[in-house]
């Protein structure tokens, strides 16, 4: 039997129910003058001309917000693995205003990486009218209830924009806890979780690759665990001839894990409202999205701006990642990138 980590006493390590009662150690407010301080750093930039998929951090400066930012990523890395920041006032900004101002913010805490196979740095998280049944589909296309997942890159963004007119509740729960909770209760299965399942791409192949990839959901690596899962994404690469079989074994194991993110006392819920900014770590976390119901109309749907980076000064990840995320260097891995593809930010 592989020899398991030992019981991992951590921040990353939290119960819901705990957070949930102390709303201070996630919950961050912005100040009027970090505001005023992003607004003037927004509107040189856009003088300028450049396209907001280019921003860097030596181009928007954030004198007074940097520092702060720069304690948001070491709270991804080493603390409890997310933040939400309050505060910034995007009903009275244009969409452009909005994702400059949060490109900006992405690029001091990290560097952007390609969403999709058309090089979107900037993700667009609405619902288009799609059936999750569709495999070329990404399920936040739709209204659906999702299901705990990881990004692939170090850090997942949000914005939001427009919420809901009901449901639509972000979910986040920590892999780290749920690797404790199987130690304790089930560690014949937890070891299954370190071996590699198949996960699919869902149509979005670099050359040379496979349909699907091959990651663990536990990884051990340079004394970091680190979790990687999308259930829905196994269970799709099943259609694939050549992927690994699932063995009975194996999907017992995935239902717990699902069983245990699932429990209320594990993760923690909390409703974005226009303005906030959730950053989320997804070497350490998992997050999850409500189903629902959206307004009649289009102009007040439910919209987030969704950010992919990767971490300078990053875990080191172990080889298979590869296979996801390309390049292993912190700062400069994750994504999905194809041939030809090129970076660009849509505000559409």
């Amino acid at each position: 039997m592989r020899e398991l980590p030992d019981h991992q006493n951590c921040p990353a390590a939290w119960y819901g129910r705990d957070l949930a009662a102390n709303e201070d150690r996630w919950l961050k407010q912005l100040g009027d003058a970090e505001i005023d301080e992003l607004e003037q750093a927004a509107e040189t930039f856009l003088a300028s001309g450049r396209d907001t998929g280019t921003i860097t951090a030596e181009g928007f400066p954030l004198p007074l917000l940097a520092p702060r930012l720069a304690g948001l990523r070491q709270t991804l890395m080493h603390g409890i693995g997310f933040e939400l920041l309050r505060g910034l006032p995007v009903d009275g900004y244009s969409r452009q205003m909005s994702a400059t101002i949060y490109c900006g913010i992405g690029a001091h805490i990290g560097n952007p990486r390609s969403q999709n196979a058309a090089g979107h740095i900037l993700g667009h998280v609405r619902d288009i009218g799609a059936s999750s049944n569709d495999t070329s589909v990404r399920i936040y296309q739709t209204a659906e209830r999702q299901s705990f997942h990881t990004d692939s890159s170090d850090v997942v963004g949000l914005l939001c924009l427009k919420e809901a007119m009901e449901g639509g509740k972000s979910l986040l729960v920590s892999s780290t806890t749920i690797f404790n909770e199987f130690l304790r209760r089930r560690s014949d299965l937890l070891a299954l979780l370190f071996e590699p399942l198949a996960t699919d791409r869902r149509g979005e192949v670099p050359p040379g690759q496979k349909p699907f990839f091959q990651i663990p959901v536990f990884s051990w690596q340079g004394g970091y665990l680190t979790g990687f899962y999308h259930r829905n994404y196994i269970n799709s690469a099943q259609r694939f001839e050549d992927a690994p079989r699932l063995t009975a074994e194996q999907v017992e194991a995935l239902d717990l894990f699902d069983s245990l993110a699932n429990d209320p006392d594990l993760h923690l819920d909390m409703a974005l409202q226009p303005g906030d900014m959730q950053f989320v770590y997804n070497h350490t976390m998992l997050h999850d999205r409500t189903g629902f119901h959206d307004w009649p109309d289009p102009a007040d749907r439910r919209h987030l701006l969704r950010l992919w980076l990767s971490l300078p000064g990053d875990r080191p990840l172990p080889e298979y990642f590869s296979q996801r995320y390309g390049s292993l260097t912190p700062g400069d891995r994750g994504g999905i990138v194809l041939k030809g593809t090129q970076l660009n930010a849509p505000l559409d």
